[in-house]
């Protein structure tokens, strides 16, 4: 990893991106942040600080269903539009920023590395430089931590980083104790999105294997060279993105367990997209429906954001299916689904 050094003791910090900023804060430098994404809602204390961004697309709720929404990027990626959010550059060029903190992965999920690095070529941070573009680009676990040290040493946090990334392993591996390694598990689907289907991708599938489970729509293959990859080495074990998934996929898999968690979602919209599947005809075919292992859980602040709390995702994972409820955190936003 190529060494970054911040540009001085206390640079002045933006993040367009959520996860980018629970990195940011879960290192110690929520005090450096100067401006934040329309989305940065985590950790508490952040409500005061400019917004630059702003989505082009309005949020699931009436007359804006996810089959909508889905219409809608896929017409955009398909024109070759702007980006689907809009980064105020005049907000962003005022607050002068040392380190701008962006993403690579998803031009879905938030405003693209092009457009900021095409407005932070216009800028000029107090000492008369261009800013640090740190872009984040993590497909698994083990690259979320990596991201926790590049962020850390980006604005002078690097001992912070270190000892962050140390507890996060320590929680990853305790709540991993209660899971079989030799023991495959049953089904699991996880739903990223319900009109139309798309199940889980990236660190999410790695997460439901070392949980106890199968994710066999989108299952995780052994990178060249990496052996079995057991124990340790499980980050080599890795999943693409989240894919379409045809109704007749889900229930021929047998699922015994079902998650549904859309990207960007709260708990209460969750709820009603829940609700909507359950009118399907296919629905009660599902083992996991049938047994009463159905769960809703709050995409827009887990699973979806590859962030520190992934480990909490983890863990409420694994206490759910190993039925180890003490597993789970406090507070964790999800709840059982009864139709």
């Amino acid at each position: 990893m190529p060494e970054l050094r911040p540009p001085h003791p206390r640079p002045r910090v933006v993040s367009l991106l959520p996860s980018a900023t629970e990195v940011l804060c879960a290192v110690g430098g929520q005090s450096l942040l100067v401006g934040r994404s329309h989305e940065c809602d985590f950790p508490p204390g952040l409500e005061t600080l400019p917004v630059l961004t702003a989505p082009r697309i309005g949020p699931v709720g009436p007359g804006n269903t996810p089959a909508q929404i889905d219409a809608q990027v896929r017409a955009a990626a398909k024109q070759g539009a702007q980006s689907l959010y809009h980064l105020f550059a005049d907000r962003l060029g005022a607050l002068a920023p040392d380190v701008i903190l962006t993403q690579d992965l998803c031009e879905v999920c938030s405003i693209d590395l092009g457009t900021v690095r095409n407005v932070a070529a216009t800028m000029r941070t107090a000492a008369g430089e261009q800013p640090r573009i740190v872009s984040l680009n993590p497909h698994t676990v083990e690259a979320v931590f990596d991201d926790c040290l590049t962020v850390g040493q980006a604005v002078g946090l690097d001992r912070e980083a270190t000892n962050a990334v140390v507890r996060l392993r320590e929680r990853l591996y305790e709540a991993g104790e209660f899971v079989n390694p030799y023991d495959e598990g049953p089904p699991l689907a996880f739903l990223e999105w319900t009109d139309p289907l798309f199940c889980a991708g990236h660190w999410t599938v790695q997460l439901i294997e070392r949980a106890g489970c199968t994710h066999p729509f989108n299952p995780t293959r052994i990178r060249d060279g990496a052996g079995a990859a057991a124990g340790p080495q499980q980050g080599e074990k890795i999943a693409g993105k989240s894919v379409r998934m045809p109704a007749e996929v889900l229930v021929a898999a047998k699922p015994e367990y079902l998650v549904i968690c859309p990207c960007g979602l709260t708990l209460e919209q969750t709820r009603e997209c829940a609700a909507d599947l359950a009118k399907a005809s296919w629905w009660r075919e599902l083992p996991a429906v049938r047994k009463g292992r159905v769960a809703i859980v709050d995409g827009n602040q887990m699973f979806n954001r590859p962030g520190p709390r992934l480990v909490d995702a983890y863990e409420w994972l694994v206490g759910w299916i190993q039925e180890r409820p003490a597993l789970i955190p406090a507070g964790f936003p999800w709840e059982r689904f009864a139709d």
